[in-house]
């Protein structure tokens, strides 16, 4: 058999990659970097060779949020926030966070019957899909509370409680006052409530979520002190408003109303991504009426999967990581921690740990701050 000896320089052939510094494109103003096209005029390359530099990953788009503004009083509030999450007696060596098995994080959002722009891949001359409404600011839309925990999972990774406590809508049942060409008089439609204060949501809870919690959790479970984690809108109950009083011990319940740090939308399991999966499966199903959206929330809400809603539990203690290392503030990349690969190797961690230079530094962080309050 005759053997060939190639020469290894070869694959040096033909011509050389365009290369761009770090300085280069750092010293652009990011007005002039929003589109590929700028970005190319300003450094002097063709657009598709900046896009090749895109898919090389030398240059890396990024949309930037609008995160909200925290004050000193603030950021101090989200470091208590952490800390507390933290058991006490972990700190001085080890600490790790709570397993948060008794927390339930309840949130509202509104749902819209449709999106104002959505993106879909048609065949080759396939005709555009055409969607029109009177106006844009009245689509129909529907606000839900929902409310989870974490899920459970047996020893053989089967899951023994999803976490999905329910998702219930601000609706009322009004008869029609007339006739029209959709329907007779006195029939029964669905109408959104218009204003959704401190009544409405005391009812919600009241009526609609403590029975859900007490018939859905797992009846293994010891002592049933239960948080319920809440956001500080207005709307919104304490502990002391005096017909909640009346109500948050029951059956052997007991039920805590606790409120996240202000300004605050990444201590929420519900904000922290589990609204956007909902909403993702919601408009995959395109809903054409009111009572369709309805449905569409619901079937969305319990097809998706318990380890959705496990992964977000596990990035809230990640979030908490992030909080205590940036002193309170927000300016930090949500964290994703390869939780896949993790769990497929089997060190995905219960209780995450926080690390304990951060946790002393924000402990003598709150301690000077406090004495000078």
């Amino acid at each position: 058999m005759n053997s060939y000896i190639v020469q290894s320089q070869y694959h040096r052939c033909g011509r050389k990659k365009v290369q761009v510094s770090y300085d280069s494109i750092a010293k652009i103003g990011m007005g002039d970097r929003t589109c590929i096209v700028d970005l190319a005029r300003m450094l002097n390359l063709g657009p598709t060779t900046v896009w090749r530099l895109i898919k090389r990953k030398i240059i890396k788009p990024h949309s930037s949020p609008l995160h909200p503004g925290i004050s000193e009083a603030c950021k101090m509030a989200r470091i208590r926030w952490a800390i507390r999450l933290i058991m006490d007696y972990t700190i001085p060596q080890e600490p790790t966070y709570y397993s948060m098995y008794d927390f339930i994080h309840i949130d509202e959002k509104w749902f819209y019957l449709t999106q104002k722009n959505q993106r879909v891949y048609l065949a080759n001359n396939e005709p555009y899909p055409h969607r029109s409404a009177s106006s844009r600011t009245k689509i129909p839309k529907f606000m839900f509370m929902a409310a989870v925990a974490r899920p459970r999972w047996g020893e053989n990774g089967e899951c023994e409680f999803d976490g999905k406590i329910g998702i219930f809508p601000f609706t009322n049942a009004i008869a029609a006052k007339r006739t029209s060409k959709n329907r007779l008089k006195g029939t029964i439609e669905t109408k959104p409530v218009k204003s959704v204060n401190q009544i409405e949501t005391r009812a919600m809870m009241i009526n609609n979520l403590l029975p859900a919690i007490k018939a859905k959790w797992p009846p293994h479970e010891g002592e049933k002190v239960i948080y319920i984690i809440q956001d500080n809108a207005k709307a919104h109950i304490l502990q002391s408003d005096p017909e909640w009083q009346l109500h948050y011990k029951q059956d052997g319940f007991t039920f805590v109303l606790t409120q996240q740090p202000a300004n605050s939308p990444d201590c929420n399991i519900l904000d922290l991504g589990f609204f956007r999966s909902i909403q993702s499966l919601m408009h995959k199903k395109m809903p054409k009426t009111v009572e369709d959206l309805s449905g569409a929330v619901y079937d969305s809400f319990n097809e998706l999967h318990p380890k959705t809603l496990s992964n977000v539990w596990m990035t809230l203690q990640f979030v908490s990581n992030e909080i205590l290392k940036h002193k309170g503030n927000n300016d930090y990349q949500l964290p994703h921690n390869k939780k896949k690969i993790l769990e497929d190797e089997g060190r995905l961690p219960e209780q995450v740990k926080a690390p304990i230079w951060a946790v002393n530094e924000c402990m003598q962080l709150y301690d000077e701050w406090k004495a000078n309050q």
